[in-house]
């Protein structure tokens, strides 16, 4: 049913900006039984989703901010779902405007977590609570249960945290949503997330153009491929949701969809940011990194058609066992996807450590397990591994991790050799063995750069016989000097 905003104050959350998730997110609330008010810019959103909805539980209707504002029991808690950015600023301050001390403004859009940070600190000099909250799950998890990663002042979460853990998705009992930590950790953790879905996608997509064209499938036995795995380790939403994808047929043309679809991938920047951020921070997130150039590279399609042609080599012909490269392919797979999610808490750990959050791996592999792009069987494995050791260095060296990448190295390290002896571009996989090989190395070419950056700047190096800085005087008697 729809309240009349003139009863007073009734609402326990309000929702502005209508749009698809918007919507669902505000459906799903009232499905659990919180009143929810609505407002848009555009009334006739709101409108619609009463009109459509507005059985599914109880809706405020409102026109205005004020209204809006006025509609909400205290401590007044309003989502944000609007275009992040300049929109998010514009209607932050005219919700702030109108709210009172001891009020929660919440955006659960894709800010950027340096963003959240400065609204933070703003909104909190004005006696507002702001909380970033990161929502994984696209339409469907925002209605029919998402993954919430909500950062903040510790204290808002006691008046919205029932609120979002009730409209979460659960897992064994648990709802995939906690407080994550201060300010801009929510959009933080999110960000990542997005980063190692990225990686995931670009994996999948890799395995999928090996068979094509190192086994020469089509789409319906890759698919067939897909759902089988689906039931074993690499049980996830996104190999799964690929099988489904990989089997539908174009009504125009009868052939694959896959095989009408231009070969260019958008992204809407959270990978990029993913990247930049790992710079700043000095984390090597390589598989994150090649899928957002991956992406890029796809979209270079004046280039890639002019470089039609190049020449390829030929150093190896197609597998002969194709079981036997099945199994090869999964296996790269799987232990790619550990690099993935390694270089993911790396980069999230080292947030931690630069903005002082006290952030914990094991609650965010939980609040990960269900409503998220990224949910998959292996993050049990994930959580497991950072409750026995929460200052785990990597990933990869947990006991679980390291004996199943030592089990597939051998498979690894055919898909990424056989690919290249054929000329079929694999930079996800190759880059995330690399990764690995660097990782164990006893001892790596990175002595010889710090010598050549001696040489030419001066900039000294480290001995591993002695203590403190060295300097060797190269362009005089090339002696050596303590710094």
């Amino acid at each position: 049913m729809t309240i009349d905003n003139t009863e007073g104050a009734r609402a326990q959350i309000g929702v502005t900006g209508l749009a698809v998730m918007g919507s669902n997110i505000a459906r799903n609330f009232a499905r659990h039984g919180h009143t929810v008010a609505l407002h848009n810019r555009s009334i006739a959103k709101t409108d619609a989703l009463i009109e459509e909805h507005g059985s599914e539980g109880d809706f405020v209707r409102t026109e205005t901010i004020e209204e809006f504002v006025a509609a909400l029991q205290k401590p007044r808690r309003v989502l944000i779902m609007v275009k992040a950015g300049d929109p998010t600023d514009a209607v932050i301050e005219e919700l702030a405007s109108a709210m009172e001390p001891g009020d929660i403004i919440i955006d659960g859009g894709n800010a950027l977590y340096t963003d959240t940070i400065r609204r933070e600190a703003s909104l909190r000099d004005r006696g507002l609570h702001f909380v970033g909250a990161g929502i994984s799950g696209g339409e469907e998890g925002a209605l029919n249960g998402p993954s919430i990663m909500p950062g903040g002042p510790k204290e808002s979460y006691q008046a919205l945290g029932p609120l979002l853990e009730s409209i979460a998705a659960q897992v064994d009992g648990t709802p995939c949503c906690t407080h994550i930590g201060p300010d801009g950790s929510g959009h933080f953790v999110k960000m990542v997330h997005n980063g190692i879905e990225y990686a995931d996608m670009q994996l999948i997509g890799e395995a999928y153009n090996l068979f094509r064209d190192a086994l020469g499938y089509d789409a319906d036995q890759v698919a067939d491929v897909f759902t089988e795995w689906n039931a074993g380790d690499l049980e996830s939403y996104l190999v799964e949701i690929t099988a489904e994808v990989l089997r539908q047929k174009d009504a125009k043309t009868g052939k694959a969809l896959v095989d009408v679809i231009v070969d260019a991938a958008e992204q809407k920047g959270t990978g990029r940011w993913t990247v930049k951020s790992a710079l700043d921070l000095g984390v090597p997130v390589t598989g994150i990194a090649e899928a957002v150039f991956a992406r890029a590279l796809s979209g270079a399609r004046e280039q890639r058609k002019a470089a039609v042609g190049l020449a390829s080599g030929r150093l190896a012909d197609k597998p002969a066992d194709a079981a036997q490269f099945t199994e090869d392919i999964r296996q790269a797979l799987y232990a790619s996807k550990v690099v993935a999610y390694a270089q993911g808490f790396d980069q999230i750990a080292a947030g931690s450590a630069e903005y002082d959050w006290d952030l914990h791996p094991a609650d965010l592999a939980t609040i990960w397990r269900g409503g998220c792009i990224i949910r998959a069987r292996f993050l049990n494995r994930i959580k497991d591994a950072y409750d026995e050791n929460p200052k785990l260095p990597s990933l990869i060296l947990a006991p679980y991790f390291r004996d199943a990448i030592e089990t597939a190295i051998d498979s690894w390290r055919r898909v990424v050799s056989t690919a290249t002896l054929l000329g079929i571009p694999v930079p996800a996989f190759a880059s995330s063995l690399s990764y690995y090989d660097a990782l164990r190395a006893e001892r790596l070419p990175a002595a010889l750069t710090q010598g050549q950056r001696d040489f030419f700047g001066a900039h000294t190096y480290e001995r591993v016989d002695a203590e403190g800085k060295f300097h060797t005087l190269w362009s005089g008697d090339r002696s050596e000097v303590q710094a």
